[in-house]
């Protein structure tokens, strides 16, 4: 379950991504599979292969690339 993010901040989030940028965003989120993680910072951009890209250079599988037709993000 995702909260503490404002539509207004989820918004600009979304056009940061769609204008190409690696936007971040930080919301808190509670999953019982994960116990003491209350918050996660999602990256999103447009463009997939700077996704890629992005993520292996944080040690992050580009596997994980959440493919959303309008929002691609990990």
């Amino acid at each position: 379950m995702a909260f503490g993010v404002t539509r207004q901040e989820l918004t600009a989030w979304k056009e940061a991504v769609l204008r190409g940028e690696l936007a971040f965003i930080t919301h808190y989120w509670l999953d019982e599979r994960f116990p003491g993680i209350t918050t996660v910072t999602k990256v999103g951009c447009r463009d997939i292969l700077r996704l890629a890209v992005w993520c292996e250079q944080h040690q992050l599988p580009a596997q994980y690339i959440h493919l959303r037709p309008s929002i691609p993000s990990l």
